[in-house]
């Protein structure tokens, strides 16, 4: 297990896969890659770019969201994990899948937030998404 991805959101609980990963990666000496997936730009849904303010809201998110994930990589190199972040724009699932292919990742971690059944029935999960699309193992953290 060479290369493990973990796909976080930032829900507050993001540190309970990255110190999953972090074990898994001490154990097999594995390379960690960080990845977030944030919302498409505005053009890329069909919406206009809309006026300066919503553009620099966005900015300014997509700057936070940065931030975070090179705080997630500083923690994993100070403990002497080799690790790389990632921050790539669009929908969730298919890009998970698509980076773990590029990436050549043995193994993805995901987190998983309890739903109600009704959410579940119309929207569903992501990390049940993941695992249904993926052709490499998925490792699935209960979050709450």
């Amino acid at each position: 297990m060479k290369n493990i991805l973990v796909a976080i959101d930032f829900n507050d609980n993001e540190s309970i896969l990255i110190e999953k990963a972090f074990l898994l990666a001490k154990a097999f000496g594995s390379k960690v890659w960080v990845l977030h997936i944030a919302a498409p730009d505005p053009e890329f849904v069909g919406y206009g770019v809309g006026p300066q303010y919503i553009r620099d809201s966005r900015a300014e998110e997509l700057r936070y969201e940065h931030r975070k994930i090179q705080e997630h990589v500083a923690f994993l190199r100070n403990n002497k994990i080799v690790a790389e972040g990632l921050l790539i724009q669009g929908a969730t699932i298919e890009m998970v899948i698509k980076e773990s292919k590029k990436l050549n990742a043995d193994l993805i971690v995901a987190g998983h937030h309890k739903h109600s059944f009704l959410f579940n029935a119309f929207i569903g999960s992501v990390s049940t998404q993941i695992m249904k699309k993926s052709k490499i193992p998925v490792l699935i953290i209960p979050l709450e």
